[in-house]
C-alpha cells in the first residue's frame, strides 16, 4: 500500500469519527434552546375581591406562571429564602408591601393582601425558575372602590427619617444615572442617639432595598453587600437606571420585626 493510499483510508477513518459525534455548536445550542429567559416566559395576573386574611377583608392575587408554549412552570430556585417576592406600590408611591405569596404548585402562587383603598397599584414579581434567569414580570392593576387622595411625589430635603423608635440616615454617593453607586443606611436609637447594633438579617441579607421611578417603569431590587454585621450601617451597591423622580424603601429587622424606611430623591 503506497503513501497516498494510506493518508485517504486514515482520513476515511477520521471523519467516520467526527460524524459520529454531536458537534459543540450543535449541543450548545440544545442547552440554549431550552434556557428560560423572560422573553419565554409568561405571567398571567388574576385579581379577586372578598376574599379573607388574617388582617381582614382583602383580595385575591393569583400569579400563574408558564412559558410561551402555554406549559406551566413548576420548579422554582430559592432566592433569599423564598421562592418569589411580590412588590405592591400604589401609583403615587404612598403604599408599599413587600410579600412572599404561596406556591401552590403547577406554576401558581396566590395570596391575599389587604389593600388601603381602591385605584391603580403596580405588582411586581421576582423569581427565578429552576433551568433559567432571575427575572422580574410587572403589571399595573386597578381595584374598584373609593381611590384615595393622591399623596405628591416630591423629593426629601432631608434624608433622615424615624420610623418606629428607628433614626436612619440615607447617604448615596453618586447620584447620576446608569452609574454605579453606594446606597449606606446608618440606624440609631431614636431615644439614646446610640448606633444600633443589632439588626437581624432578613431574609438571609442585613437589609433589602426596593426602588421604584415615579412613572412605576424602572424599577431595582437590590440586596446588601455581603458579609455585614449587626448594624448601625447597611451598605447596598446599585444604579439608577435613567434621570428622574425615585422613591427608595429600605427594610431592615430589629427584635424579630420589620420595619420599612422611605426616601424620594432626584436623581439627575
Amino acid at each position: 500500500m503506497n503513501k497516498r493510499m494510506i493518508f485517504m483510508l486514515f482520513m476515511s477513518l477520521l471523519l467516520t469519527a467526527c460524524s459520529s459525534q454531536p458537534s459543540r455548536e450543535n449541543v450548545e445550542v440544545a442547552v440554549a434552546s431550552d434556557w428560560l429567559v423572560a422573553d419565554n416566559v409568561e405571567m398571567r395576573w388574576t385579581i379577586k375581591d372578598g376574599q379573607t386574611s388574617e388582617t381582614g377583608r382583602g383580595t385575591l392575587i393569583r400569579l400563574d406562571i408558564q412559558r410561551d408554549d402555554g406549559k406551566p412552570i413548576e420548579e422554582f430556585d430559592t432566592i433569599h429564602e423564598k421562592l418569589l417576592h411580590l412588590i405592591v406600590i400604589s401609583k403615587d408611591l404612598s403604599y408599599f408591601n413587600h410579600i412572599h405569596p404561596e406556591y401552590k404548585g403547577n406554576g401558581v402562587f396566590e395570596t391575599v393582601n389587604v389593600f388601603p383603598a381602591g385605584g391603580e397599584y403596580r405588582l411586581i414579581a421576582d423569581f427565578k425558575p429552576t433551568g433559567g434567569d432571575f427575572m422580574t414580570k410587572m403589571a399595573w392593576v386597578k381595584l374598584g372602590g373609593e381611590p384615595a387622595t393622591p399623596v405628591p411625589i416630591v423629593p426629601d430635603a432631608n434624608w433622615v427619617k424615624t420610623v418606629e423608635g428607628n433614626r436612619v440616615r440615607l447617604s448615596i454617593d453618586r447620584m447620576g444615572a446608569n452609574e454605579e453607586t453606594t446606597l449606606t443606611f446608618s440606624v440609631t436609637d431614636e431615644k439614646t442617639g446610640q448606633p444600633a447594633t443589632d439588626l437581624q438579617p432578613y431574609l438571609g441579607a442585613i437589609g433589602h432595598v426596593v426602588i421604584l421611578s415615579e412613572d412605576g417603569e424602572q424599577y431595582v431590587h437590590v440586596h446588601a453587600v455581603k458579609g455585614q454585621g449587626t448594624g448601625p450601617d447597611a451598605v447596598f451597591m446599585t444604579q439608577f437606571p435613567k434621570s428622574g423622580i425615585y422613591k427608595i424603601w429600605g427594610q431592615f429587622q430589629k427584635d424579630n420585626h420589620v420595619f420599612t424606611v422611605a426616601y424620594v430623591v432626584n436623581v439627575p
